[in-house]
């Protein structure tokens, strides 16, 4: 079977089983959960990594990074590299409608 996409694109579903780590100061962030996309040129505008879970992780997040492409610094086999401020990329979670 051949493969249709270039060397140099990946598919959401691989980008969603990397790690986003922090270059300012090593932290693991966390795994990419949603990308949003710019509809009129349809190219990546953020990635949005879920916060850390609230009390014993079942009762869901209410935080959420949302981190702007311009930040991603390389994409690896395993680890996306970020350069980013966690306070700045920090949010609340918004509340489903």
């Amino acid at each position: 079977m051949k493969n249709d996409c270039p060397d140099d694109s990946i598919r959401i579903c691989k980008l969603r089983q990397k790690e986003v780590i922090n270059l300012r100061d090593g932290e693991r962030i966390g795994f990419v959960g949603d990308v949003e996309f710019n509809l009129k040129t349809g190219c990546i505008e953020r990635l949005i990594i879920p916060g850390p879970c609230k009390i014993w992780g079942v009762f869901g997040r209410d935080q959420e990074f949302i981190i702007p492409w311009r930040c991603v610094c390389r994409i690896g086999f395993d680890i996306i590299l970020v350069d980013v401020d966690i306070d700045v990329v920090c949010h609340k979670c918004e509340s489903p409608i």
